[in-house]
């Protein structure tokens, strides 16, 4: 797992509708704040994010649920301000590496970003209410080798968790339910760190098959 660095525990809607007081009711809707003092975010530093949907939503992996967040996470990148470089989608949450001006433009761009995919999950599970727990991580990677760990980390993460439950998958697997199986990010990366600061690291290689434990 990579380096831990100081987590922030940041709270956002957790349904598919409008908020209270903007036209229709939403279904299990709640006001969500932060619950923690945030550190500055400089723009030249790309986070570690990991958000969970509920115990009850459908695996954000099936067959009907996955073309749709990958859809919620092209269109978060349609932000000037914020963007998701590199994924990994597991059964139950998400793990991204992302970019974004500022603390705001993070909280504002994951906000909009878990509409997207609550609303879409809801759709093709004829399901309603809330679908993302109250918080989710951050972890902001302010070194190179602490950028080249989250790469492995996350776009390997399916395998980590396969050989933790004890059945490793086959050498060389890609998960395709990850950036790593198209070789590329989804945005291009702008900071330093995320576009070219992680290969000056010996933290060991991004895109192999060894998973970090």
């Amino acid at each position: 797992m990579p380096a831990r660095s100081p987590q922030l525990q940041l709270r956002l809607p957790t349904w598919g509708g409008k908020r209270r007081g903007a036209g229709r009711k939403p279904s299990g809707a709640r006001a969500l704040v932060s619950h923690a003092s945030r550190p500055l975010l400089d723009r030249r530093t790309p986070v570690h994010v990991v958000l969970r949907v509920l115990d009850d939503v459908p695996s954000l992996r099936a067959v009907e649920v996955f073309p749709e967040v990958c859809a919620a996470l092209r269109a978060a990148n349609e932000r000037t301000d914020f963007r998701v470089v590199h994924y990994s989608v597991l059964h139950n949450h998400l793990h991204l590496l992302a970019e974004a001006e500022d603390e705001l433009a993070l909280t504002r761009g994951m906000q909009g970003l878990a509409v997207r995919i609550a609303r879409a999950v809801n759709r093709v599970s004829s399901r309603r209410g809330r679908v993302f727990a109250d918080h989710y991580f951050v972890h902001q990677l302010k070194h190179p080798a602490e950028v080249r760990r989250a790469l492995r980390y996350v776009v390997h993460n399916q395998s980590l968790h396969a050989r933790r439950d004890g059945h490793p998958l086959p050498a060389r697997y890609r998960d395709p339910c990850s950036s790593l199986v198209h070789g590329a990010p989804i945005a291009a990366a702008r900071t330093w760190l995320l576009r070219t600061g992680w290969k000056r690291s010996r933290a060991g290689p991004a895109w192999d098959d060894r998973v970090p434990l």
